[in-house]
């Protein structure tokens, strides 16, 4: 057990303190450009991975509630494999899910009460006035952003014809990066992960079967 656990503090610790560097770095939608792919750009959302999200205050709720309920979920199943000692490759890929859940939720229950509102200037941890939101109710951090290929859709294009194109649009997080490559792992590796049971019950004997039966006169 103490892999899986090394691994998810590990993905929480990175996790966290690069969105608290940002957090208290950068203004809301301040950017710093490493490479013309590659740009730091702070952004927040109220919803799942990759900036999706669910709308109001009820939506909010119901996300987080669903994301505790999918941890207890995950973690119980790691356990279970661990239990087992199924293939280390699937522990260390359930592992990284875990993390990267936590890591989300972390934000989402704790983030409004310790900090203040993001805005024209980064915020700071433990404002003096509280913080922007109760619990459950902070904001996801994100900063990663690739937009490798950016374009036009040509004319002819059905519906989004001259439209911009950017790939890879979405922003996103060590957390959701964590959970993205434990998902493409348990995809690639499923055969060697799950591996069929091979049937070791050995086939019935057909030996003397074809022998006449003597009878003594």
């Amino acid at each position: 057990m103490k892999k899986p656990i090394l691994i998810i503090l590990l993905v929480l610790l990175i996790d966290q303190l690069i969105k608290i560097y940002i957090k208290t770095h950068f203004a809301l939608g301040e950017e710093y450009k490493i490479a013309p792919w590659f740009i730091i750009h702070f952004t927040e959302n109220n919803g799942m991975a990759f900036g999706m999200q669910l709308a109001g205050q009820y939506g909010k709720i119901l996300l987080s509630v669903f994301r505790i309920g999918a941890v207890i979920a995950i973690g119980w199943y790691l356990r279970d494999i661990v239990s087992k000692q199924m293939h280390p490759g699937l522990i260390a890929s359930i592992a990284l899910i875990f993390a990267g859940a936590i890591g989300n939720i972390i934000d989402s229950a704790f983030y409004g009460l310790i900090f203040n509102e993001s805005g024209y200037e980064p915020s700071k941890l433990f404002p003096q006035g509280g913080g922007y939101a109760t619990f459950l109710h902070g904001k996801v951090v994100d900063m990663f952003y690739f937009p490798i290929i950016e374009g036009h859709f040509p004319t002819w294009f059905p519906i989004w014809g001259s439209e911009e194109f950017i790939f890879f649009r979405p922003v996103f997080n060590f957390s959701d990066a964590s959970i993205s490559v434990g998902v493409i792992l348990i995809l690639l590796f499923q055969k060697k992960f799950y591996p069929k049971k091979e049937n070791l019950t050995p086939p019935p004997s057909t030996h003397g079967t074809s022998e006449e039966t003597k009878v003594t006169p």
